[in-house]
């Protein structure tokens, strides 16, 4: 607990275990690697489907210890970059009874508890949604949801156990009939993005698709979908009778 401001806060993240795993068990795995392949690069040079064939011929004529030293110190190195890529991904979760702040390495965003409903972990994602059921926040995390749950719970916060509108998910296809106009092109342009692994061209769909009051819910590659309570549905038959009878009779 911290009482800065006056006001009681809640931290949760990772922690020093989260950050020596980091920083003390990738580089230490990088070495591994790299004294296994250097002892066993003239095993590999024998195998035909090997890939790297070349580079491993190549560290195969290297000297003795010279060799060695330089696959556990390129090891090393490819370590302490997963730790770095690790500790920029990595959570900070700050909770109190007003507001709650989510921090990453590239950003730091703060949401209101008057604006927020529900909040609960899916999918490793955690969400806050408003008083309409739309999304407020996704984030991706691997912090417990124990802690999560407490640290929120603590402050007054509605937490819940699961997504309370799962139910309402129905799996897209193309062409259904109930979404707004335009969801279905980006749901496609969506699909294609997930199948090439694009993912911040993922992302950035599903915001778009928020803003028309559509809210996902991914399982593997299959986009499910459920509308917030301001969502308004242009179906095609009332487009239709409007191209029609565009002076309303």
């Amino acid at each position: 607990m911290d009482t800065a401001g006056y006001r009681p806060r809640t931290v949760v993240s990772g922690g020093p275990l989260e950050l020596a795993v980091l920083w003390g068990g990738f580089p230490l795995l990088g070495a591994g690697a790299g004294w296994l392949l250097a002892a066993a690069t003239g095993w590999l040079t024998r195998l035909p489907w090997v890939p790297f064939g070349d580079l491993i011929e190549w560290l195969d004529r290297l000297p003795e210890p010279q060799a060695t030293a330089g696959t556990i110190a390129v090891g090393v190195v490819a370590g302490l970059v997963v730790a770095g890529i690790g500790t920029a991904e990595r959570l900070i979760v700050t909770v109190d009874p007003a507001q709650v702040r989510l921090r990453r390495s590239d950003q730091d965003r703060t949401v209101a508890r008057v604006d927020t409903r529900v909040v609960f972990l899916a999918d490793k994602h955690l969400v806050l949604l408003d008083g309409d059921g739309a999304e407020l926040v996704r984030e991706p995390t691997d912090l417990s949801a124990r802690r999560l749950a407490a640290a929120f719970r603590a402050h007054g916060w509605g937490w819940a156990d699961d997504d309370p509108h799962r139910s309402a998910y129905r799996l897209w296809v193309p062409d259904l009939p109930g979404l707004p106009a335009g969801a279905d092109a980006l749901l496609r342009a969506r699909e294609r993005a997930v199948e090439r692994d694009r993912r911040d061209d993922a992302r950035e769909l599903r915001r778009e698709l928020g803003l028309l009051g559509v809210v996902l819910r991914d399982e593997g590659k299959r986009q499910y979908w459920r509308l917030t309570a301001r969502a308004v549905t242009v179906r095609p038959e009332q487009s239709t009778s409007a191209e029609r009878e565009p002076d309303g009779r």
